[in-house]
C-alpha cells in the first residue's frame, strides 16, 4: 500500500498573515472571542500564530504516523472563527477531560472539536486548562 504523506492532506500551513485574517471575520462576536483565544494559546502554547488551511489559526506542530503509512504533520492546538460557532481543536479528542467539560458551559463537541457559541458563556478559565492539558498531551505522546 503506498504511503500517504503531507503532500495528501488538505490542511497545511502557509504563511499567509493571521492578523488579516482576523481582520477579515465579519462577526464582531467571533472576532474579539479570535483576539482572546489568539492570546491565550499563544500563551499556554509558547508558539506563534499561523494559518492552516485557509481558516484555522493554530499553534504548535506534531508528526504523526497511523498504522495504515498515512502521516503527516498537524497543529497541536488551535481555533477557527466560523460563522455559527467558534471551533478549538482539542487534537487528542475529549474522553480525558470530561470532568473539565462538565464545568466548562455551553459547547458541543466533535471527535477534536470543541464547539462553543461565545466565550462569554463558558468558563475561561477551565477552557484554559483543557488546552494547557491538551497540549501537555500532545508534547507527551509526540516529541
Amino acid at each position: 500500500m503506498p504511503r500517504t504523506t503531507q503532500a495528501n492532506n488538505k490542511t497545511q500551513p502557509h504563511k499567509a498573515s493571521v492578523r488579516k485574517f482576523l481582520e477579515s471575520v465579519d462577526h464582531a462576536g467571533r472576532a474579539e472571542d479570535a483576539r482572546i483565544l489568539l492570546d491565550l494559546m499563544a500563551e499556554v502554547t509558547g508558539e506563534k500564530a499561523r494559518l492552516w488551511g485557509t481558516s484555522i489559526i493554530g499553534f504548535g506542530e506534531y508528526h504523526y504516523v497511523y498504522e495504515s503509512g498515512r502521516e503527516g504533520d498537524a497543529m497541536l492546538t488551535g481555533f477557527a472563527p466560523r460563522k455559527a460557532n467558534m471551533v478549538v481543536y482539542i487534537m487528542p479528542g475529549f474522553s480525558k477531560y470530561q470532568k473539565l467539560l462538565d464545568k466548562l458551559g455551553k459547547y458541543k463537541t466533535g471527535s477534536s472539536c470543541l464547539y462553543l457559541g461565545r466565550l462569554s458563556g463558558v468558563d475561561l478559565k477551565v477552557l484554559r486548562t483543557i488546552i494547557e492539558r491538551s497540549v501537555r498531551d500532545m508534547r507527551k505522546k509526540y516529541h
